[in-house]
């Protein structure tokens, strides 16, 4: 299992490419960006590669990931195309600890421990509860 940390996210509208330009891609820096596939977690779709994934390669394989998003191959994970966000469930091994182990978050109510790709919608309550109270936003937006 690789693990992940999320940066950002934005809104969602597959295979549109206005709100394509809304989503902060990244660069080129991952060791296996320009490889047709897209390597950064963030997303979910048969454009995503199939091989585990990398903290190191969110925000690095723009190129890859933003053609796959624009031929509507990838979307951002749990959330839809008009922004409203699936927390998911409670299913996580860190859920209900009072930190939000979701990677497609950020801002002062996540977890300061590495952040895993099996806990992206595994952890509702936490998540809801710091985005409600205004400590988590959508990372990237």
């Amino acid at each position: 299992m690789r693990i992940l940390t999320i940066t950002a996210v934005a809104a969602l509208g597959l295979a549109n490419p206005a709100f394509a330009q809304s989503i902060n891609f990244g660069d080129d820096s991952s060791q296996w960006a320009n490889d047709g596939e897209c390597d950064d977690g963030r997303f979910s779709g048969p454009g995503l590669t199939s091989t585990p994934l990398l903290e190191v390669d969110v925000l690095a394989d723009a190129t890859d990931c933003r053609n796959a998003y624009k031929a509507g191959q990838l979307r951002l994970a749990g959330v839809s195309s008009d922004g409203t966000i699936d927390f998911g469930n409670d299913a996580g091994e860190w859920s209900n600890d009072g930190e939000c182990d979701d990677m497609r978050f950020a801002g002062p109510g996540m977890t300061t421990t590495p952040l895993l790709q099996d806990d992206i919608m595994r952890d509702a309550t936490d998540c809801r509860n710091a985005y409600a109270a205004g400590m988590l936003t959508l990372a990237g937006q």
